[in-house]
């Protein structure tokens, strides 16, 4: 299972971010249009109101869900948690993508990003990945890809996710894509259930970040 748990949270309004006068903005104003990332499996685009037929019937699926907490049940539902996305990130809280795999056009999952503290320097990202596609490389693919946009983008600092602690193959994902396992929070995801889980605490700082990016472009080329 490659699911961080808090990818389908509700979600809500915080304040605004603020921009920091003495810190360069990013060229391209995500808050009008979200970027399109492309890697070497995967394109992340935004999410659209078509998304949802594919994409319920992948994260309700039990084997996804179990460690999720609880995602909209019905397409009019899903269709509101589109639509809350896209007013959420014009006003500079949030971001989500659909996952699509190179050679489709449709959706198998989605990352999202949302800001913890005010003007994105803390942040907490998750995901959520149809489960016919867990062990072909998309988890990897989409980290690197959020991570990138989440630091050099958004001007994170402190990036957070939070796994449940029974979900071994997610928490051995994120810590392949650098993550630093700080703790564990005690009964701290509700799932569709009504059980309650531990979930472990995962963060990522922007300067560790970009040391471990300069270090792996700078290894030598093997033949």
């Amino acid at each position: 299972m490659q699911n961080t748990a808090s990818v389908l949270h509700r979600v809500v309004g915080s304040p605004v971010a603020r921009r920091d006068t003495d810190r360069q903005s990013p060229a391209v104003s995500w808050h009008d249009s979200l970027p399109t990332l492309t890697g070497k499996l995967v394109t992340l685009r935004e999410l659209v109101a078509a998304d949802g037929s594919a994409l319920l019937p992948l994260v309700t699926a039990p084997e996804v869900a179990r460690f999720l907490s609880p995602p909209p049940q019905s397409l009019e539902r899903f269709a509101g948690f589109i639509e809350s996305t896209l007013r959420e990130r014009r006003a500079g809280r949030y971001a989500a993508f659909a996952i699509v795999p190179h050679g489709s056009n449709t959706a198998v999952g989605l990352v999202q990003v949302r800001q913890i503290e005010p003007g994105f320097r803390t942040a907490e990202w998750g995901i959520a990945l149809g489960s016919e596609w867990w062990g072909r490389g998309l988890f990897q693919d989409v980290g690197e890809l959020l991570l990138t946009f989440a630091f050099e983008t958004l001007g994170v600092q402190r990036l957070e996710a939070r796994v449940a602690a029974r979900n071994a193959r997610g928490n051995g994902a994120v810590e392949k894509l650098g993550g630093v396992a700080e703790g564990l929070l005690r009964s701290s995801l509700q799932v569709a259930d009504g059980t309650r889980l531990d979930q472990v605490l995962w963060s990522w700082l922007a300067d560790e970040w970009r040391h471990r990016r300069t270090a792996t472009e700078a290894l030598p080329w093997v033949h």
